[in-house]
């Protein structure tokens, strides 16, 4: 410091000699215009500290001496160094907060605040795949979460973390069974099929499979378990991005036919190397149980069922009645099978820094999870992320590489046994014998913990990985190349031994079962593209052209054993005496394109943007493989014109509108091909190849047509921000299996079926930011759909075996029952609507009533509040929709098999105002049929509305002065906490009577940043 202050002194003494030199040249020289200070300014180096308004340092922001490249990164305390003389001008920026320039002056240590500013579209970047885009100047349909919101959430598939939060996106929960699967749709249902409408998944610009591994064998009890998502870690994703219209999907072209998800996983930040670790620790249970029969209720109805059915001496095979069950035990099945309380760790870590010109970032994460079922089962998985960027000093070349392996390993139940929940007797026998083995009470039941005795295993590895490499050989001319490669590998497997069945049937081990099931995949991905832009006074343009060049193998091997010596050996394949090859499949996808998008701008307020593709699909055979797909986008910034400027309380304002096509070619390979298939059997000892597909080589892609129109306001300086979009999706050729009759040898062919689908619907958004200042702040994201699904045309419906299926005019995803008249109050008979008036109830005549499944609206309410160190983050989701009855699927009430307590309004005597027909065993045919035709009806739909708390985080730091440089956060994180519904089931988010609902959890942890 002292070697400082003597070179400062030398420097003055220098300008002093100059400064007198040059005034007496001026005096006696006739020397004028000379400005001696423009000389005085001296380069030091300076120390800036960054912070928010809260006083939180801004780590990564990005510091630049205005009108040089010369300039730096704030570090993970907010805090830079830099050399600059004290007429320089500071040009600070960061994302969600107002840029700031600030003269340096004479002082070495500057204190600079930056103010938040989340709406400043023009700052904010949106990801749109291929290209970025600012927010201000979209013209396509995107929604996005960022990583605040993601990591608020205890989940492990990316899918839950968009739940309620996105307009336009439908998002439903397979199970709450640990690594299990979600259903998404983007703005509503485009194929007839229901593997055709899965969205484009992009991972840092690779496209990632959502390929179901399982096999019928290994996964046929609990299907939907094992879900590729759960390889992406929540806690590395950066930011999602949804592609909804045609203006931003048409850029993938068939690949975007139901919508993109981009996902970002996070890089490092330039700066001193940082720190972070987390752990957190919860549990989770089932929030709801059913309202079932405890057992004298249950006797009653089953004696009541007797008597109605004129049975006076019950049958050897009614334990729970006829005196072999104890009539005085209850068991609450559901708290046995799944009331558990399932723990929930994870654990995670990074490290990231780098130079101005190099960043790097390694995460690591751990996740269990067990289950609320009985037994030791847990889901684990272990992910490894690391990205890399580099740009040499002029920014000309860059390289950025990222790479994700994950993981997986499951030992969950082998079969689900969410049934026995209610086809259990309340009063059956004890589950275990005083030895401590199952008891099988003489044969009279099966014992729901025999599920126990077979074993599931299943294991999970998956890489993805990009690299991205770009060079600009002069301003607005890029050159770029993505690289990408996946690879999965997953292996699962169910071993069932004859323990599994009661002993007394003497089934020895020569019944055990075993089954295997290997699934490898393969991707490679290379993209190359260029683009230029260039700005000519008021107008702007920007090209984009580039090509896809894909190829994608999958192979998978199942077999089945059975014979073998003994239940220890299960499982090893050379000790089984038969052995079947169930599948031995290996298919190959090749997909190539060529792209490009030119977006153009004039007075930076009205924007064209013209995207084309054709695109190349092994899916389909000659002369159909190509097909072109294309879109437009407009938007004007209205509120950039001069004779707006009055309308003070107007901070924003754009309308935009697109128009374009995208296509599907998600049929699955091979399709068009007549491909034969070797079966089980044989001839002479010999395999047989059987004819399996016929050649129809004239079907081609799907194609979806899609108009948007949206207006987008802000208002009071954006802190009320409205957004409105209306959208009308068209999508024919529909890619289907048509049937043929039996006599071809082949129930159906794939082809063109000439059917037309609509989705139409409004989209609204609405922010607001209620209170902001240096200590408290309160903001609110409204967001809500209205949606609907038709099926606008289908040549021939009524002859075709879809008749039962499908009604013009009506939604895909609904049911054709009977129209349900009401209980008759002098027979107690459930009557049903004769619609052609034959006197007779048939299938084919008469289930002309409409159920529909499609919500009415969804939408979520997110708030978010900071008061200094502490904040609050919490979203009600919502949903208006119908569903089954809790009843559906519980059968016939007074059959063994307990039942709803509400059930007990049933009809006794002539004359009674009941819900419910009387109770039968099964022996009274009238009652049987009569109830048969009830659960074809529409009595058995119900409200199944919601609202639910979906998930709560609060979080506290502590003072930073407290650890010295260690940012200390406390966390609170809660996920589907509560749920207003009168639905009667166990969940209203979907039809749970046959999976374990979604988990209530909530768990508590800390987070380290130094």
């Amino acid at each position: 410091m002292q070697k400082r202050y003597i070179i400062r002194d030398k420097c003055i003494l220098l300008f002093t000699l100059l400064i007198f030199s040059i005034g007496t040249y001026s005096l006696f020289g006739n020397v004028r215009g000379v400005n001696f200070f423009d000389l005085a300014a001296y380069q030091h180096r300076i120390k800036g500290v960054v912070t928010d308004s809260d006083g939180t340092p801004v780590q990564g922001a990005s510091v630049r001496l205005k009108g040089t490249s010369t300039g730096t990164f704030t570090n993970n305390e907010g805090v830079f160094y830099l050399e600059a003389t004290p007429t320089d001008v500071l040009i600070l920026s960061y994302i969600g907060f107002k840029k700031l320039e600030v003269i340096v002056g004479s002082s070495e240590e500057l204190s600079l605040v930056l103010e938040e500013d989340v709406t400043d579209l023009g700052a904010v970047t949106v990801n749109a795949g291929y290209y970025s885009v600012k927010e201000r100047e979209r013209t396509g349909s995107i929604s996005s979460i960022s990583a605040a919101d993601i990591e608020e959430q205890p989940v492990t598939n990316v899918l839950a973390t968009m739940q309620g939060r996105m307009p336009g996106v439908y998002i439903t929960q397979d199970s709450g069974v640990p690594g299990s699967g979600f259903q998404i749709q983007i703005r509503g249902q485009n194929s007839l099929r229901s593997d055709g409408n899965m969205p484009l998944y992009i991972v840092d610009g690779v496209p990632f499979t959502t390929q179901s591994m399982e096999s019928f064998y290994t996964g046929e009890a609990v299907p939907g378990i094992i879900n590729p998502l759960n390889n992406i870690d929540p806690t590395s994703i950066a930011s999602i991005e949804v592609l909804k219209d045609a203006d931003a999907t048409a850029i993938y072209g068939s690949r975007g036919a139901n919508g993109v998800v981009l996902i970002t996983t996070k890089k490092g930040v330039a700066g001193k190397t940082r720190f972070q670790i987390g752990y957190t620790y919860g549990l989770g249970r089932v929030a709801n149980f059913m309202d079932l029969m405890d057992t004298n209720t249950y006797l009653e109805m089953r004696r009541e069922a007797y008597a109605n059915d004129g049975i006076i001496t019950y049958p050897a095979n009614a334990y729970d009645v006829n005196g072999t069950w104890d009539q005085n035990r209850y068991t609450d099945w559901q708290e046995v099978l799944i009331g558990g309380t399932s723990d929930i760790i994870d654990a995670t870590g990074s490290v990231s820094g780098g130079s101005e010109h190099t960043q790097f970032l390694v995460n690591g994460n751990y996740h269990k999870e067990t289950t609320v079922y009985p037994g030791d089962y847990a889901y684990n998985k272990f992910g490894l992320n690391s990205s890399i960027n580099h740009s040499t000093r002029d920014e000309k070349f860059k390289v950025h590489l990222t790479a994700g392996y994950t993981i997986q390993n499951n030992n969950l139940p082998g079969l689900s046994f969410m049934t026995d929940i209610y086809q259990l007797a309340p009063n059956a026998p004890a589950l275990y014998q005083e030895d401590g083995t199952l008891n099988w009470e003489n044969s009279s039941w099966e014992n729901p913990y025999s599920v126990f005795e077979t074993s599931y295993e299943s294991k999970t590895n998956s890489l993805i990985s990009n690299l991205l490499l770009s060079y600009e050989p002069i301003d607005g001319l890029e050159f770029k190349t993505s690289l990408g490669y996946t690879n999965n590998q997953f292996f699962d497997q169910m071993l069932r031994p004859s323990t599994v069945y009661d002993p007394a049937y003497e089934i020895t081990s020569e019944f055990s079962n075993a089954y295997k099931n290997q699934v490898h995949f393969n991707s490679w991905i290379v993209e190359p593209q260029v683009s230029y832009k260039k700005e000519f006074s008021a107008f702007k343009t920007q090209l984009l052209v580039g090509g896809t060049f894909q190829k994608q193998v999958s192979s998978q091997l199942v077999h089945s054993t059975s014979g073998y010596a003994s239940n220890s050996l299960l499982g090893n394949m050379t000790a089984a005496s038969f052995i079947n090859i169930a599948t031995d499949d290996q298919t190959k996808y090749k997909y190539n394109a060529i792209f490009g998008r030119l977006n153009t701008s004039l007075f930076n307020r009205y924007f064209i943007n013209i995207t084309g593709r054709r695109d190349g699909s092994s899916r389909f055979g000659p002369g159909r493989q190509f097909a072109n797909f294309g879109a437009i986008g407009i938007a004007w910034l209205f509120s950039e014109e001069s004779w707006l400027e009055n309308l003070n309380f107007l901070s924003y304002g754009k309308l935009r509108a697109s128009y374009g096509t995208t296509g599907n070619d998600q049929i699955g390979d091979y399709q068009y091909l007549d491909t034969y298939t070797i079966s089980g059997n044989s001839y002479n000892g010999i395999a047989v190849m059987e004819p399996s597909r016929l050649f129809n080589p004239s079907f081609s892609w799907e194609e979806n047509k899609k108009l948007e129109v949206a207006m987008e306001t802000g208002f009071i300086k954006d802190r009320l921000f409205l957004t409105v979009a209306y959208f009308k999706n068209r999508s024919s050729n529909q890619l289907v299996g048509i049937p043929l009759p039996g006599t071809t040898g082949f129930s159906s062919i794939q082809a063109n079926l000439n059917a037309t689908i609509e989705n139409k619907g409004w989209e609204f958004t609405l922010r607001s930011e209620q209170f902001k200042n240096e200590d408290f702040s309160w903001s609110t994201t409204f967001n809500l759909s209205v949606n609907r699904n038709r099926l606008v045309s289908f040549p021939g419906l009524e002859t075709s075996t879809y008749s039962n299926s499908y009604v013009i005019g009506e939604p895909l995803n609904i049911s054709k029952v009977y129209q349900y008249e009401g209980l008759d109050s002098q027979t107690g008979l459930y009557q049903f609507k004769d619609f052609n008036d034959d006197d007779l109830l048939t299938r084919e005549n008469d289930r002309e009533a409409i159920i529909r499944f499609d919500p009415d609206f969804f939408g979520g309410i997110q708030n978010s509040i900071r008061y200094k160190g502490l904040s609050v983050d919490f979203l009600f989701q919502f949903v208006k929709q119908d569903r089954y009855t809790g009843e559906h699927s519980m059968g016939m009430a007074g059959r063994m098999g307990n039942q709803l307590n509400l059930l007990q309004d049933r009809w006794k005597q002539p004359g009674d105002i009941a819900t419910f027909q009387p109770y039968s065993s099964g022996a009274n045919s009238e009652l049987r049929s009569r109830y048969l035709n009830y659960s074809q009806s529409n009595a058995v739909l119900d409200d199944a509305s919601f609202i639910r708390l979906k998930n709560i985080a609060i979080s506290y730091q502590l003072p930073r002065n407290i650890l010295h440089g260690v940012t200390c956060s406390i966390v609170l994180k809660g996920q589907n906490l509560l749920t207003f519904t009168d639905y009667e089931g166990l969940d209203p988010e979907a039809n749970f009577t046959n999976s374990l609902p979604p988990l209530q959890a909530l768990t508590t942890g800390i987070q380290l940043h130094f």
